[in-house]
Order: C-alpha cells, then structure tokens, then sequence
C-alpha cells in the first residue's frame, strides 16, 4: 500500500496572512482588498434617475482600468427569531383578537417566505494588486498604496450611483467573509 500524501487545511487555503486595514496577502505574492457594497433599489428609482445612474455605472466601468471581481451572496431568510419575537410578544396579551391576528400574521409570512425562496443578498468588490518590478523592501507597501487608491476610486464611482461603499477593515469581520467564501453551505451571519 501506498502512504496518502494528506495535506494540512492551511496548505491548501491560499491565504498567506490577514494584514491591518483589511488587506490579505495571497499565496501567490498577490495583495486583496474586499469592500462590502449597499445597493440602491435601481426599481424604485425614476426613468430620469435610472438614466443618471447608468451614466455613473458606465463611468465606474470605464474608471477601473484595473482588475475587479464582484461577488454575491444569496441566503435564504431565517424568520425564526422574527416569529419568535411575535408569539412572546402575543403570550403577555388577554386580546383573543390580537391572538388570532398574529398567528394569522405568522402563517402569511411563512407562506410569503416558502413560496418567493426570500433570501437576502450581499455584495462584494474584491480587488487584487501584484507589483513586482521594484525592490523587496517597497513592494509591499507599494502593493497595499495601489489597493487604497482604487478602492477609493471604486467607492468614488459607486457613491455616484447612489450605492454606499463600506471597507472592511477588521480582521474578525475580515475572517468571517473569508470563511463564507471557502464554505458556501454556511450562511453569512449579519
């Protein structure tokens, strides 16, 4: 029998280190950086607007002359702690009326929930930068500095739109999108 060759979860992850200020250094020598994006609900906006915001969006794309990958996330809606909320708040209650509007309330929303798959959904902008040309002691900073100007180039274009740009900057909140990524049958706790 030949002996497996098992490699070690970290050996295949190809993560190097999580860095300050939101910036992951890659196996491959290459630096990312990933912003979490609020959308506007384009929907309710007006021809005028939706126009506006398309010259925008236009203008971003023509602006990141740099690569970018824009991930979603979908999860299914958890209503659990939400219904749960409603039936201690209905125990304290003597009103048979309110009983019945509420249990009646619960069924509708889980119905609603069962029948539209109600998820929620985050949006993601992961940027990467990969300068090598320069000496060993620059490279990383010069790395990270070509990250923060385009991160700030997206946020720029994207608030133009209506969207709100947030950078993640913590290692924890940092960490926990990361594993969300590797292990999609886990949700994304808020």
């Amino acid at each position: 029998m030949q002996k497996q060759n098992q490699n070690s979860l970290q050996e295949w992850i190809p993560i190097e280190k999580i860095m300050e200020k939101g910036i992951v250094k890659m196996k491959t020598k290459e630096y990312i950086k990933i912003m979490k994006v609020i959308p506007i609900n384009y929907n309710l906006k007006s021809d005028l607007e939706k126009q506006g915001i398309l010259n925008s969006y236009k203008t971003f794309l023509k602006t990141c002359n740099f690569d970018i990958q824009i991930l979603i996330q979908s999860k299914k809606e958890d209503l659990s702690h939400h219904i749960s909320k409603i039936r201690e708040k209905v125990k304290s209650e003597n009103n048979s009326n309110l009983i019945k509007i509420s249990e009646k309330y619960i069924e509708f929303i889980n119905r609603l929930n069962r029948e539209k798959n109600s998820s929620s959904k985050n949006f993601y902008i992961i940027i990467n930068a990969k300068i090598e040309e320069t000496t060993k002691e620059n490279k990383e900073e010069l790395n990270i500095l070509e990250l923060n100007e385009n991160y700030f180039k997206i946020k720029e274009c994207l608030s133009r739109c209506g969207n709100n740009v947030i950078e993640i900057l913590e290692k924890e909140e940092l960490k926990k999108i990361l594993f969300s990524f590797f292990n999609t049958r886990k949700n994304l706790l808020n």
